[in-house]
């Protein structure tokens, strides 16, 4: 198939190209390579994948000769409602995985502007143009936050999500209703997927696996909000990209077809672990014990998440498994290797 994935030089949509291409698909990568977080990682992600700096172009900027192998990128952002259609009309997908988004729940509380640029208007462009362009599945990001402030664990795609307490939280809930909406009203499939708390190798430095690791490498204290009393169902970032490809490349069966052209999964390793746990954990992978600071819950954080995946099981017979300390000595030896620490 040829396949678009977007946010391509994120975490989560580095591992799911490289995981399609070695499949034997065609994929294009789409990214605006903002500056969130470091260019520098995004690139080396990129390299990875066999783009040179130089060559990750805008989408103006593209010749026939770079859109014609197993995997190429351009550089673009989702709320590009001019050039988007434009990409779609040169490249006539089969399949579109959605994984841009400006992500962080507590950079939504400083910026949120971002967060409806990319995440709503980001997202509309997408589900037009799948509608325009025939586009046969499109799967994208949604997340564990929708969840809010439920109680019930562990949580279940059929609760209601109500009560979003981020802005990105309330982002990825619309994107659900708007994937909703035109699967009815226009018959293309569509495939959300709630991430938990994803982790591992080439993974982001706003995330607790990176900024707890990186602190403790240097010396300093990490931060441990709600004094340490959270609990997070911790996903390694292999098994998020299995489910992920899983769905991609699943024809559409009978099965599913009798539960409509909407559906949404979690993705997650169907256990909670406690922070303090998950702290240990990295110690003891580093031989070295934090320095921790210890405050208080922070607006937009729930206490705890942990996924329900029976529909997962179910349709595609896949249930995450990775251990919470072979995931953390994985991102452990990728951080040293890669900062020479």
């Amino acid at each position: 198939m040829k396949i678009l994935v977007t946010g391509a030089a994120g975490f989560i949509g580095f591992f799911v190209a490289k995981s399609l291409v070695n499949k034997g698909h065609e994929v294009v990568g789409l990214d605006n390579i903002n500056d969130y977080y470091d260019v520098n990682l995004k690139y080396a992600r990129l390299n990875e994948l066999g783009i040179q700096r130089e060559g990750a172009q805008a989408f103006n900027q593209l010749t026939e000769s770079t859109t014609h192998s197993a995997f190429s990128f351009i550089r673009l952002g989702l709320e590009d409602r001019e050039h988007l259609p434009k990409l779609f009309t040169a490249q006539k997908f089969d399949v579109v995985c959605n994984l841009a988004a400006q992500a962080g729940v507590r950079y939504s509380l400083e910026n949120p502007e971002a967060y409806v640029d990319s995440n709503v208007v980001g997202f509309l462009n997408i589900l037009e143009c799948c509608r325009n362009y025939k586009i046969k599945h499109l799967v994208y990001a949604s997340s564990s936050s929708v969840y809010g402030l439920n109680e019930k664990i562990p949580f279940e795609t059929t609760d209601a999500v109500d009560h979003p307490v981020s802005l990105y939280a309330a982002t990825k809930k619309s994107n659900e209703l708007m994937a909703h909406s035109y699967s009815h009203l226009y018959g293309f499939k569509t495939t959300g997927l709630r991430f938990f708390t994803v982790y591992g190798p080439w993974g982001r430095p706003d995330m607790a696996m990176f900024l707890f690791t990186d602190a403790i490498v240097n010396d300093k204290p990490i931060k441990v909000f709600n004094n340490g009393k959270l609990e997070r169902d911790f996903t390694y970032i292999d098994d998020i990209t299995e489910g992920v490809v899983r769905i991609i490349q699943k024809p559409v069966t009978e099965q599913l077809k009798e539960k409509g052209d909407f559906k949404i999964y979690n993705i997650g390793n169907s256990k909670s672990v406690k922070l303090m746990d998950f702290i240990t954990a990295i110690e003891e992978s580093l031989d070295t014990v934090a320095k921790k600071d210890m405050y208080p819950m922070q607006p937009g954080d729930v206490e705890k998440t942990w996924a329900n995946v029976d529909d997962l099981i179910a349709d595609y017979d896949y249930r995450p498994n990775t251990p919470i300390k072979e995931g953390v000595q994985q991102f452990v030896e990728w951080y040293k290797a890669f900062y020479k620490s």
